[in-house]
């Protein structure tokens, strides 16, 4: 008897499920094998040519090949963020350059996904890359000195469907406006130049654009009327979208920015396929930050591991986390 109650105890045992063990296994079960020095060839979707994120992954590849023997990556230009996750839903590239909303929205199936009723969930992130400032601009003489002063005004919101127009919506929303509505703003649906165009010649009380800084749009904006931002609050927007993250411009940035101001941030960020090695990811993780210098793009000068996991809501792959840990940050990771 003292026996079968034994044996009963070790058989329920045996039925208690260990959800963190069998995670993890599902992951690494993906995995294709590798090995240092092994050769390997992956292929890393960017931009268009005449972009940033184009000519930077080509810095990354390189840095890549040269650190870490065997591992060729050849660069893809392509239609940036949107288009590089659906080409890492259809496993036709392994990395890509992209923008942290946008890498939530597809995990998500939110906003540029939802209409098609996509998901897609097979990367991860490697990290943070730099900043892509929102930078609401009006004349420096003119009156509007805070958003809530922009309501019945005339705005570039960015192009219709564009990355900068659904941060405009966003923000506006995030301090109680809306397109069109008697409390709301007057939207011009226009790109980079053309909304600089409408600002410089006053058909455009406001410009709201999401770019490096300082901006070339602006900095040619400048030198015809001097600018003014406004100050955008991150505790207003991460409620509801946490990706932002605060950042500051200093005074003298642009001509008549004669105070620091306080906005907020996008990053341009690096995911990788979950199926990829994770003691390779942890090597390119490890070359990119602690090699930047080498890079040769002006972008790669703000690569900061201590700033590399802010504003990132998708789960780190594991040779990322890694890596990471390794300097003390902790991440989530499958």
């Amino acid at each position: 008897m003292r026996t079968r109650k034994i044996l009963t105890l070790l058989f329920l045992t045996c039925l208690i499920p260990v959800p963190s063990l069998e995670a993890g296994a599902g992951l690494a079960s993906k995995e294709k094998p590798w090995k240092p020095g092994q050769k390997i060839e992956l292929i890393m979707a960017s931009g268009g040519t005449g972009g940033t994120y184009y000519p930077l992954a080509g810095g990354i590849a390189k840095l890549w090949k040269d650190a870490i023997p065997g591992v060729n990556v050849t660069v893809q230009a392509t239609g940036a963020s949107v288009a590089n996750i659906r080409l890492l839903g259809r496993q036709e590239v392994d990395l890509a350059l992209i923008q942290n909303d946008i890498a939530e929205y597809g995990r998500t199936g939110r906003e540029s996904f939802a209409q098609t009723r996509e998901k897609h969930t097979n990367y991860l992130a490697i990290g943070g890359l730099y900043p892509e400032v929102v930078q609401i601009v009006v004349p420096a003489d003119s009156t509007i000195r805070k958003i809530e002063d922009l309501k019945g005004k005339t705005v570039v919101v960015g192009a219709a469907a564009s990355g900068t127009e659904l941060a405009s919506r966003q923000i506006l929303a995030a301090y109680g406006m809306t397109y069109g509505e008697k409390n709301g703003v007057k939207p011009l649906f226009l790109g980079f130049a053309e909304g600089a165009t409408a600002l410089r010649d006053h058909s455009a009380d406001g410009l709201i654009i999401v770019a490096g800084i300082p901006s070339a749009v602006l900095a040619d904006v400048q030198t015809a009327t001097p600018i003014g931002l406004l100050s955008i609050d991150a505790n207003k927007l991460n409620k509801d979208n946490p990706f932002y993250v605060p950042f500051a411009v200093d005074a003298g940035t642009y001509k008549g920015l004669d105070a620091n101001f306080d906005v907020v941030a996008l990053k341009a960020m690096l995911v990788v396929r979950d199926e990829i090695n994770s003691q390779l990811v942890y090597e390119m993780t490890k070359a990119l930050f602690e090699n930047a210098a080498s890079i040769g793009h002006a972008k790669a000068r703000e690569f900061n591991v201590g700033l590399a996991t802010q504003g990132i809501t998708i789960p780190f792959h594991p040779g990322a986390a890694q890596y990471f840990r390794e300097k003390g940050i902790n991440v989530n990771s499958p």
